[in-house]
């Protein structure tokens, strides 16, 4: 269950929008494409605005045309994502035709310029392979290239690097990087590897059974996190210097998104918590520098 999530993402950044698994990250992503089933899902308030759209007041066709046209997303596992019984081709195609007046031949060739903007080689040969002949990296440069298909303006990426490799997770990084820059489109970029969000994004939210709990540029949070849950999770990042067999981490586990605690739902494992903090949710307010944190008893 998410509950007052608001980010804005502006033209041509990368926000990062991190978490333990289960705190909401997915279920945002999902509920900006339009792709949770309803029932049993619903909106009770807010909207989710894209260039002066909300995407909550288009109709089924509508928002089809959205999905994949001006908005791409890039799914967690691109083996369950991906068609088995389609060439690769066949589907980064398919975006191509419902979206697009382009005739075959130059569906053809928009494909297999695709094929090789993500650094696939032998891109005639690769359109005519199904999904389990590739490497999950490549699979996952398909997945990239179906997203790309139209140019989106936004780009929604749900853990982009799962369960690949750290040489092709930094290749798949940079690429994203580089065509953000090629093509100017915003990047939403769902992880729980805080070193990528250093490295790649340029403002991260953090989730914790969701809610928003912290906002800010990046060098900014990573300097002075102020929710006791961003400095938990900057602390368990591993170092090379620290205690050998010792990994720092938090405490207890995310609360059922159903059965939330009243108060701030991370009072039961917050080392600064307050008595007020089991009664009363705190509510997201910063400064002037885009630094928001939802907080009695912030970091100092």
């Amino acid at each position: 269950m998410l509950d007052g999530v608001g980010f804005t993402l502006d033209v041509g950044a990368v926000v990062g929008l991190v978490g333990e698994s289960g705190c909401g990250k997915s279920v945002t992503a999902m509920s900006v494409m339009r792709l949770l089933p309803s029932p049993p899902s619903r909106v009770d308030r807010g909207g989710i605005r894209f260039d002066g759209t909300d995407l909550l007041s288009l109709d089924e066709h509508a928002m089809r045309d959205m999905r994949g046209n001006r908005i791409g997303m890039i799914f967690q596992e691109p083996m369950t994502s991906l068609n088995p019984t389609f060439t690769v081709g066949w589907q980064i195609d398919e975006a191509l035709r419902l979206h697009t007046n382009l005739g075959r031949n130059e569906r053809h060739e928009r494909c297999l310029e695709l094929m090789k903007l993500v650094g696939i080689g032998a891109a005639e040969r690769r359109l005519k392979q199904y999904p389990h002949e590739l490497s999950g990296g490549l699979r996952q440069r398909v997945m990239i290239a179906m997203a790309l298909a139209c140019e989106p303006r936004l780009l929604v990426a749900d853990e982009p690097t799962t369960a690949l490799d750290v040489t092709i997770q930094a290749q798949i990084l940079a690429l994203l990087s580089d065509l953000r820059d090629r093509l100017g489109m915003a990047i939403l970029l769902i992880t729980h590897d805080l070193g990528v969000v250093a490295e790649y994004c340029d403002h991260v939210v953090v989730m914790y059974a969701g809610r928003v709990v912290e906002k800010a540029p990046v060098r900014p949070l990573f300097a002075n996190p102020r929710h006791p849950y961003t400095a938990g999770l900057l602390a368990s990042i591993p170092k090379l210097d620290g205690e050998r067999g010792v990994l720092p981490t938090i405490p207890g586990m995310v609360p059922n998104p159903g059965n939330r605690p009243p108060g701030c739902p991370f009072a039961d494992r917050c080392p600064n918590v307050l008595p007020r903090c089991r009664v009363e949710m705190p509510p997201l307010a910063g400064g002037a520098d885009g630094h928001a944190f939802a907080c009695w008893n912030p970091v100092s």
